[in-house]
């Protein structure tokens, strides 16, 4: 199929860089381009959850607790940490 197709200018650079260094056609650099990144979008869309492992950190100091990261961060680190 014949279609007109606009690309930014660091695409076609990037596409035009392929072909040179393939030394395939533009049009076949393209086509495979977009096939890869279309099959990508749906292999990503039927992943399943992210799920996350649950770990103990075990005994925390006397006087440190998680609740309050930023409370935290300036006992480490100082007042001055930013």
């Amino acid at each position: 199929m014949r279609t007109t197709l606009t690309l930014d200018d660091d695409v076609a650079a990037k596409l035009k860089a392929e072909s040179h260094r393939s030394g395939r056609s533009f049009r076949d650099v393209v086509n495979e381009t977009l096939r890869h990144g279309l099959a990508g979008k749906r292999s990503t869309a039927t992943r399943g959850p992210f799920k996350i492992k649950v770990r103990d950190l075990g005994e925390l100091k006397p006087g440190i607790s998680l609740d309050n990261v930023a409370e935290l961060i300036e006992q480490i680190e100082g007042p001055l940490h930013r």
